[in-house]
């Protein structure tokens, strides 16, 4: 089952395209990190998934086929947005009766049996709570509601490192004993490396690469060499970015090939999802560079060297 599909999905405010041509189909199962920068398209595509916008071109659909904002979906779907939404002068404890009464399915017992875990009085009111409080009250909240597929935008932004790895540990444990498929968009590529297995990287409205991380690092590596060779070797091997000093030229690329020739005085290095998903950031165009997630004709093979 794929938790979102979609084809030449687009959205537009008036004259303006926030999200332009996305193809995708995520698979039930994964933590997806959607990365990108402000402006990208990450949280208009998370508002059209959560039926709190409507395309204006392409199509969408979720949990196997359900429309977004119907029935079915938002039975399954738990949404927290940025900004942490919760009414600040109501107690924990009216936070769950509120979100109990709203929803069919509510587990009240796990929810608080969660927030006496966490150290979070009941009769507190939410405004009175740390920001880090706040956040797990909102993850409780929507936890309770036993989504199949959670999303999350942005949702440790303004928290410290602490609370931000507690945070993070919640989601991995729900998406691990519970089987809640996570879709969580962020810009702290430390804390994603470190749960999803599934990214999306989107930039000026269009994703550039999607894929499973496993794949996506398995067929890109850094080669170090000359730098008076970068040019040259630059024309032969699909580079995705280059960074040149004076001696040494530093070149990530792409292949799909079985095997990774490396040139004569070359040495290449494997490469962590921060450094493959800010290469990507930083290509002037990206949508012309015909990435993993473009090529549909043929699946990568494994790359070895």
């Amino acid at each position: 089952m794929n938790v979102l599909e979609s084809s030449g999905l687009g959205k537009r405010y008036g004259s303006t395209w926030a999200l332009r041509d996305c193809t995708l189909a995520i698979p039930a199962g994964h933590v997806v990190a959607l990365v990108g920068p402000n402006g990208a398209g990450k949280s208009t595509l998370l508002n059209l998934l959560a039926g709190l916008a409507t395309p204006s071109a392409g199509s969408l659909a979720v949990l196997g086929g359900q429309p977004p904002g119907s029935p079915a979906a938002l039975d399954g779907i738990a949404f927290v947005a940025q900004d942490t939404p919760l009414y600040k002068q109501l107690s924990a404890a009216d936070m769950l009766h509120l979100t109990r009464n709203l929803n069919r399915h509510f587990d009240q017992a796990t929810a608080e049996a969660r927030l006496a875990g966490l150290g979070i009085p009941l009769k507190r009111r939410a405004g009175r709570l740390s920001g880090g409080q706040q956040a797990q009250l909102a993850l409780t909240l929507a936890l309770a509601r036993r989504p199949r597929l959670l999303v999350l935008d942005e949702p440790v932004a303004m928290l410290d490192p602490v609370a931000r790895h507690d945070f993070m540990a919640t989601v991995l444990t729900a998406a691990v004993d519970d089987g809640v498929s996570v879709l969580l968009s962020s810009h702290v590529l430390a804390e994603l490396e470190r749960v999803a297995d599934y990214l999306i990287l989107m930039s000026r409205g269009r994703v550039q690469v999607a894929g499973e991380v496993d794949d996506l690092l398995a067929h890109h590596r850094v080669l170090t060499g000359p730098a008076h060779e970068a040019g040259r070797y630059g024309e032969l091997l699909s580079v995705v970015h280059a960074r040149h000093g004076a001696a040494q030229a530093h070149l990530l690329v792409r292949t799909n090939a079985a095997t990774l020739s490396v040139p004569h005085g070359w040495e290449a290095h494997p490469v962590g999802l921060e450094e493959l998903a800010l290469a990507y950031l930083r290509v002037p165009d990206a949508a012309a560079l015909p990435g993993p997630s473009r090529r549909r004709d043929a699946e990568p093979s494994e790359v070895t060297t």
